[in-house]
């Protein structure tokens, strides 16, 4: 069967099944999930614990003589298999046996990155999830992190207000363990209390964790402020001009493909594809107002800048790329520069 987290810790309450899939990207929720099953598997006696480490050079039979030999320490195993490719090539069928026919006394748990489509469908996939528990995560967007941050809060027995919650979603943006040890103090400072947005204001530093799709996304979405924000943080990490303007130039083919897509009723993606995003619907929004071709302009100029073809600071002109798509600044046709 596939649960989502939330029901995870009720199923195995009701009963382990033989093997588990954890699948994500978001470590904190990868990492509560397995731990579940983990905490269940002690209870139920699963005392004897063995880590495997899944990458190309991992040799199978291995993994299948242990699961038939008997353990010298316990007479339940739990067996934890750590592939973050989430592709076993020629451990495939290793899977499905231990999914269909389990060892006795013996639990599998399997931890992998997120599953594309195309892996998700893979018979050893369908083999854990039929016969036993897949758990795929998914991240918490920005929206709805502060409902996240206040449920987290009630589990903790502290009230915490709309206000102080949006407050450290700014702070910790994208970071849920920094989110969640941020909750963990502001609990112990609060004893009881509720958590006001001046309680967050003096305590939470600044722990965001930005990448360059989240700018691009919100440059697109016309959300200026934020984008500028993740900007910022993105320089202050040391990440590399090039890169970010990768980035934008990517959402702008993105943006130009569906409006093209739009404007002659086609559902082709054209030989670009590849290399454009897939647009969120608020950019979609405004896809028809924005000045791409300015825009694209722009960051031919942009890259002409950051390779040093063309005078200016590649900072700059990222920054009035990025400010030009979120709407905040306007792109003249002439030059590719910004005008306020």
């Amino acid at each position: 069967m596939r649960l989502n987290s939330d029901q995870l810790k009720q199923a195995v309450g009701l009963g382990l099944a033989g093997v588990y899939l954890v699948s994500g990207d978001e470590p904190l929720l990868v990492g509560e999930a397995a731990d579940v099953i983990r905490t269940a598997a002690r209870a139920a006696g699963y005392a004897d614990r063995s880590v495997f480490f899944i990458d190309r050079s991992f040799a199978w039979d291995e993994l299948r003589q242990s699961t038939q030999s008997l353990s010298l320490f316990a007479e339940r195993r739990l067996f934890e298999l750590r592939m973050p490719s989430g592709k076993p090539d020629k451990g495939a069928a290793t899977l499905i046996d231990i999914a269909t026919r389990p060892p006795p006394d013996v639990l599998c748990l399997i931890v992998t990155d997120k599953l594309d489509k195309k892996t998700s469908d893979t018979p050893w996939v369908r083999a854990v999830e039929k016969q036993g528990v897949w758990v795929p995560i998914w991240p918490v967007d920005t929206a709805a992190l502060p409902a996240w941050l206040r449920a987290r809060a009630k589990a903790l027995n502290v009230e915490m207000e709309p206000e102080a919650a949006q407050l450290i979603v700014a702070r910790v943006e994208g970071n849920l363990l920094a989110a969640k040890q941020e909750l963990e103090k502001l609990a112990l400072l609060a004893n009881g209390g509720r958590i006001s947005a001046d309680v967050v204001r003096r305590s939470v530093g600044d722990s965001a964790r930005y990448d360059v799709f989240q700018l691009s996304e919100a440059a697109a979405a016309g959300d200026g402020e934020r984008a500028l924000r993740i900007l910022l943080g993105l320089k202050s990490e040391g990440v590399e001009p090039t890169l970010i303007l990768w980035a934008l130039i990517r959402e702008l083919r993105g943006l130009w493909q569906a409006r093209e897509r739009n404007r002659l009723r086609s559902n082709s993606r054209g030989g670009g594809w590849n290399q454009a995003a897939t647009p969120s619907a608020q950019a979609l929004a405004r896809a028809g107002r924005m000045p791409l071709a300015s825009l694209l302009r722009q960051a031919h100029h942009t890259d002409r800048v950051i390779k040093g073809l063309a005078g200016g600071d590649a900072w700059t002109t990222i920054t009035g790329l990025a400010a030009g798509m979120a709407g905040a600044l306007q792109a003249t046709a002439e030059s590719g520069r910004v005008a306020s």
